[in-house]
Order: structure tokens, then C-alpha cells, then sequence
């Protein structure tokens, strides 16, 4: 049993994938980048915030944090504001290659922190204008970073992926799996 310190139903999903009993803890965490941050330390950072302060409510269990963010030109695309900037990224990511960074975090029950990263390449296909709306209307877009949803009608876009899909969907579970290893919790076991 984990606790995970995130509202994300695909992060769940993912969990009950893998077959990792858990329960969700409400972690807010102050998500501004700092100034010069790389990306790649950007989410390790925040998926170890978020860990810890899941870990303030719930001392006696792991509690796993992640955090995902698109990133083309060096340049981090959170969820998009508004319809202009949901098209407007899409009108970016359409035809090249960007980098999805997803920040993994565990802090066991004795409080110690463990991190791992996991960065993927994903080549979207060019995209039409006509293309670009339709995908927005359909709702899919509105809370995902990048403006996206690998899992989803987003899929259909993507010509190419280098790395890990459930990574780019929010929590790598080869990742994930390691750092569960590391504070004991064995997903395969032999009966």
C-alpha cells in the first residue's frame, strides 16, 4: 500500500496497471519554475515536493510523487489557458520532435526521498489547421501539459515515440517499479 500525492486518473491507471495498491493524498505544491531551471530538474523537483508533502499527511507510508512537462526549443508547455494557446501549441509541436521529462518521486515510510527521470522523444506527424481545431473541440486537450494526450485521440498524431509511453502519459512505470523495489515493495512476486 502507497499513498500517491496526485489527482492525475491516468497516474491511478497506471498504478492499478501494474497492480500497486494505493490511495490518493491531496499535495499542493507551489508548481512556479525557477528562474534558469532546466526541465529535467524542474520535474524531479516538483515530483519530490509533491512527495513530501503527501508524506506530511501521511508519515507511515510510501507516498509517490511525479510531475510531466512537454518541452520543444527549450521552452516548458504547461496545460494550455485558453483555446488560442491549446492551438497555438499544437501549431508548435505539429511536424517535430519534442521531449516529455516525467519526474518520479517516492519518500518511504523513514522519510528518505529517492528520485528517478525519465525523458521521451515524440514526433508529431504535421498537423492542419482544420486538424488542430477539431482536436480541441473534443475536449481532450484542456487539462494535459504539451496541449495532448498520448492515451487518447492525441495518439493519432504522433508518428514516432523514443522512450517510455506510460512516462509521456504521467508516471514511467519502469521507473516507478525501481523505486518501489528500493523501498521493499516487490510488484512480481513467485507464489
Amino acid at each position: 500500500m502507497i499513498f500517491l500525492a496526485s489527482s492525475s486518473p491516468r497516474r491511478r491507471e497506471l498504478l492499478e496497471q501494474i497492480g500497486v495498491a494505493h490511495r490518493v493524498v491531496e499535495a499542493r505544491v507551489d508548481e512556479a519554475l525557477h528562474p534558469g531551471e532546466a526541465p529535467e530538474l524542474y520535474v524531479v523537483r516538483l515530483a519530490l515536493a509533491k512527495a513530501r508533502a503527501g508524506h506530511a499527511i501521511c508519515s507511515d507510508w510510501p507516498v509517490l510523487g511525479a510531475d510531466t512537462a512537454v518541452v520543444i526549443d527549450g521552452v516548458i508547455l504547461g496545460k494550455p489557458r485558453d483555446r488560442a494557446d491549446g492551438l497555438a501549441m499544437l501549431a508548435r509541436l505539429s511536424g517535430r520532435t519534442h521531449h516529455v521529462y516525467t519526474g518520479v518521486a517516492l519518500v518511504d515510510a523513514a522519510g528518505e526521498a529517492h528520485t528517478l527521470l525519465s525523458v521521451s522523444a515524440v514526433t508529431f506527424r504535421a498537423l492542419t489547421d482544420r486538424e488542430r481545431a477539431a482536436y480541441w473541440d473534443s475536449g481532450e486537450p484542456l487539462d494535459k501539459a504539451g496541449g495532448y494526450a498520448v492515451q487518447g485521440l492525441g495518439a493519432i498524431f504522433i508518428e514516432r515515440l523514443e522512450g517510455s509511453y506510460s512516462g509521456v502519459m504521467g508516471l514511467p512505470l519502469f521507473e516507478t517499479a525501481a523505486l518501489l523495489r528500493g523501498c521493499g515493495i516487490e510488484l512480481l512476486e513467485a507464489s
